[in-house]
């Protein structure tokens, strides 16, 4: 651990030694969090600290960044990495960035529909700042600019999952099987070669009257989809056990977005088509426990301000086609967010309440947050995780209330 963050600090060092210091700008934040479950003894969830820096240098039609982070736990191994370690080359009608990068698609808040190119970071479930939550991809990015419009490619030569939660973690969701199970991890892995990469393409519009997007992607499921193996008793003959076997699929992806101004309110819509999902059934039919179905996700949402007052909302449906009873999935999976948020005393004092509903299963996810800037640099944040629910993605979180 210790050799670990000696050569960060070397790193850091030399990074800035490229450069004059006139020429280099850094900026960053240090962070300390803290959680406490509001259930039985009321334990903490989480102490964590951070340190985040950027390193921005320009010079002439070259410009690069390279963000470190460090997240330091009480009960965890010393956490570093790269967010982001980029650098852009610019010409007269395109540009070209090349290494790690977070790259960011659509007009959702809070939700992952066209937002697929950068995977996610799942081990706080979706509590952290959504710049924590992506996970910078090593890629290559083309944009070229005619006018308003936007055509841009993305190559990924290497595949990256999801990061999960730790089987120990209170986010960690177990496959539910009725049958003792165990999980051989052997098929998760997508070798590093390039008939494995992945590749986006995007055309973006920005107009007066109308922002748009398309996008199409050929790609693999971030999330793994659980085969089964089922295992006969020798001596009964029955079906006592079963092996789950974790692996990722090919993704072909169709979709869009777009914004304009209605009046006083902003409507958005973001919406995609998935090609090649692996679903888990019980149909006699797939020995593996899977069926490859398609499926669309969108939203449709509306933003509107009364004074100081910033409202949102959204509704999101994500739809199995050609659906059958044998799959463990709903056929549809309906949520709301609402967003209100309003600033107070000078803008130094932000009051925000922002809230996921389930509309399913009768469960949600509230986070009330108050945050207050003391002096320029220096700021306090005070808020809750509260779910609701017996059941549904916020609802199995339900003895996770947190403060």
């Amino acid at each position: 651990m210790f050799a670990r963050l000696i050569k960060t600090v070397l790193l850091s060092i030399m990074l800035a030694s490229l450069v004059n210091a006139q020429d280099l700008f850094l900026s960053g934040y240090a962070r300390t969090y803290l959680g406490a479950l509001t259930t039985g003894e009321s334990e903490y969830s989480i102490i964590q600290n951070t340190f985040d820096l950027n390193f921005e240098h320009s010079r002439g039609d070259v410009y690069f960044k390279v963000n470190p982070f460090l997240y330091h736990y009480s009960d965890k191994d010393l956490e570093l990495g790269f967010r982001q370690a980029y650098m852009d080359l610019y010409f007269d009608s395109f540009d070209i960035r090349i290494g790690k990068q977070q790259i960011v698609w659509g007009k959702g808040d809070g939700v992952f529909i066209t937002d697929i190119v950068s995977p996610k970071d799942m081990r706080e479930f979706l509590l952290p700042e959504f710049s924590e939550i992506r996970v910078g991809v090593t890629s290559l990015k083309f944009n070229y600019y005619s006018g308003g419009s936007t055509f841009e490619l993305v190559w990924i030569p290497v595949f990256t999952p999801t990061q999960m939660p730790d089987e120990n973690s209170i986010w960690s969701v177990k496959p539910n099987y009725p049958l003792p199970y165990s999980i051989d991890y052997s098929n998760s892995d997508v070798k590093n070669k390039l008939s494995n990469s992945e590749v986006f393409a995007k055309y973006s519009l920005l107009s007066s009257e109308i922002d748009f997007e398309i996008m199409a992607g050929y790609s693999w499921d971030d999330d793994p989809t659980f085969h089964s193996e089922k295992i006969l008793n020798p001596v009964t003959g029955i079906v006592d056990s079963v092996i789950l076997k974790p692996e990722h699929h090919r993704l072909a992806t169709l979709g869009g977005s777009f914004s304009t101004t209605i009046g006083h309110a902003v409507l958005r819509g973001e919406g995609a088509y998935y090609n090649g999902k692996h679903f888990q059934s019980t149909n006699p039919k797939y020995l593996d426990g899977t069926e490859e179905k398609d499926y669309i996700h969108y939203l449709l949402g509306i933003d509107y301000s009364i004074g100081d007052l910033k409202l949102s909302t959204q509704f999101i449906q994500q739809a199995i086609l050609d659906y059958n009873d044998y799959l463990l999935n709903d056929e549809f999976e309906n949520t709301m967010t609402f967003l209100a948020s309003m600033d107070f005393l000078r803008e130094t004092l932000n009051v925000e309440l922002f809230s996921y509903i389930g509309l399913d299963n009768g469960d949600a996810l509230i986070r009330p947050k108050l945050t207050y800037d003391f002096v320029d640099g220096f700021q306090i944040q005070l808020g809750a995780n509260l779910f609701f629910g017996d059941e549904g993605q916020f609802g199995r979180f339900d003895k996770n209330d947190m403060v």
